[in-house]
C-alpha cells in the first residue's frame, strides 16, 4: 500500500485538527477535518484528504490473489473488534483501537483520480478488488458518494473488479454494477462469519444485522451480479459449534450467494490488543483457551482451520450452496464471452472461483 501517499506535511497551513487525546494525525498538508451532527455520525471524524494515487499494487509476498485495490477510505466505523486492518491507523500516529473507528481519512478525488490512472498507456486491465482493507461502504459512503464515481470509471474502462463488503448500502449502486457487468468481469462479496445477533452487536457494532446482509447478496444476485459470502470470521468458542456453522450456511444457501469462503478468526497486531481487551473484559473465561489455541501466532492452528472448513464444505453440500446459480447466465459480457468458440471450449472445464485466500 502507498503509505506516502499520505505523507506528513505538517506545521503552519494543516488544517486538520487534533485527534482524540491532543494527537495531530498525519495528513498532507490541507486535509480538512470535519464532524457532523447527525446521529449516524456522531462520534465520528472525518479527514478530507486529496490522494496523490488511487490504485494500490499488492506487495508480491501477499497471499491475496489480486494485484492491484483501490481504498477510498482509512479507518472504519463498521468497528469490527478482529478487523486486521487496525494496526494501518497506526501509520497516521492514531491508535488501532478507537481511532480506527473514529477517525476515518477520506481520499475526496479517489474517482478522478481511477479514471486518469486507468487511461495511461502503461495499465493493463488487471483486475481491481476494493474493500479488501476497509469497508468501502461503511457509513461515511453515504455522504460522500465515492462509489459510483469509481464505478463509472471502471466501467467505462471495461475494467473487471470486485467488491467485498458488509454494507447494505452497496444496493444503491447496483444500477451502476450491472452496467458495468455488461462490458466487463464483475463479482461481489459479502462479509457474514454466523447469524447471532447477541455476538453481532458484541463484536460488529457499526455494521448491519448478519441477515440484512444476506439479504443484500440476494438483490445482487437477483440483479446478475456474482455474488458469495465469505464466511468470516468463524470466532473460535463464540461462533464455531457445528449448529451454529450449519444455521450461518444454510441461511447463506437461502440468500443465493455463488460459494461460501469459511475464514477463521486472525488476530493480527493491532487486533489481537483490541480483540484481547474485549475477551479479558466481557468474556474472561476465553482467555485461557484463546492462548492455548492461538499463543502469539496470528492463526488458529492447522488443524482447527480444516476442521472448519470441512464442516462448512459439508454443510454446503446438503444444503445447496451456489445450487441455483449453475445454469444462470449472468451477465451481458458472460454471455458474449461465452458464445465464441474458444470460450464454449473453456466453459466445459470446471470452473474456478476468485476468493480473497
Amino acid at each position: 500500500m502507498r503509505w506516502d501517499d499520505l505523507r506528513l506535511d505538517g506545521g503552519e497551513g494543516t488544517d486538520s485538527g487534533p485527534a482524540p487525546g491532543g494527537r495531530v494525525p498525519l495528513l498532507p498538508r490541507g486535509a480538512v477535518t470535519r464532524t457532523f451532527d447527525t446521529p449516524e455520525f456522531r462520534g465520528i471524524t472525518f479527514h478530507e484528504v486529496t490522494a496523490r494515487s488511487a490504485l494500490n499494487k499488492v506487495p508480491e509476498a501477499s497471499r491475496m490473489p489480486f494485484r492491484w485495490t483501490i481504498n477510498p477510505y482509512r479507518g472504519c466505523s463498521h468497528a469490527c473488534l478482529y478487523c486486521f486492518a487496525r494496526k494501518t491507523h497506526e501509520y497516521l500516529d492514531l491508535d488501532s483501537g478507537h481511532d480506527f473507528d473514529s477517525q476515518i481519512v477520506v481520499k475526496t478525488n479517489v474517482a478522478e483520480l481511477v479514471r486518469r490512472e486507468l487511461a495511461k498507456p502503461s495499465w493493463q486491465g488487471e483486475h481491481v478488488a476494493m474493500g479488501t482493507n476497509v469497508d468501502c461502504y461503511q457509513r461515511a459512503e453515504g455522504r460522500y458518494r465515492l462509489m459510483p464515481g469509481i464505478i463509472e470509471a471502471l466501467r467505462d474502462a471495461a475494467n473487471p473488479f470486485s467488491i467485498l463488503t458488509k454494507g447494505a448500502l452497496i444496493v444503491r449502486d447496483i444500477p451502476l454494477l450491472a452496467q458495468a457487468a455488461e462490458v466487463t468481469d464483475v463479482s461481489a462479496a459479502f462479509s457474514v462469519g454466523f447469524l447471532d445477533e447477541e455476538v453481532w452487536r458484541r463484536v460488529e457494532p457499526g455494521t448491519p444485522p448478519p441477515q440484512r446482509r444476506l439479504d443484500v447478496v440476494r438483490r445482487l444476485t437477483d440483479a446478475g451480479i456474482p455474488t458469495g459470502v465469505l464466511m468470516a470470521p468463524v470466532l473460535p468458542f463464540l461462533t464455531d459449534s457445528p449448529e451454529q456453522l450449519e444455521a450461518t450456511v444454510a441461511a447463506i444457501a437461502a440468500s443465493g450467494a455463488t460459494h461460501v469462503s469459511p475464514i477463521v478468526l486472525h488476530l493480527r497486531p493491532g487486533a489481537r490488543e483490541w480483540w484481547q481487551a474485549w475477551l479479558a473484559r466481557e468474556r474472561p473465561d476465553l482467555v485461557p483457551r484463546y492462548a492455548e489455541l492461538y499463543g502469539t501466532r496470528t492463526y488458529a492452528p492447522p488443524a482447527y482451520s480444516e476442521k472448519i472448513a470441512a464442516l462448512v464444505r459439508r454443510f454446503a453440500t446438503a444444503h445447496g450452496v451456489g445450487r441455483e446459480n449453475v445454469t444462470r447466465w449472468r451477465t451481458g459480457h458472460e454471455r458474449a464471452r461465452l458464445t465464441t468458440p474458444a470460450a464454449k471450449a473453456d466453459h466445459d472445464e470446471p470452473a474456478t472461483q476468485l476468493t480473497l485466500l
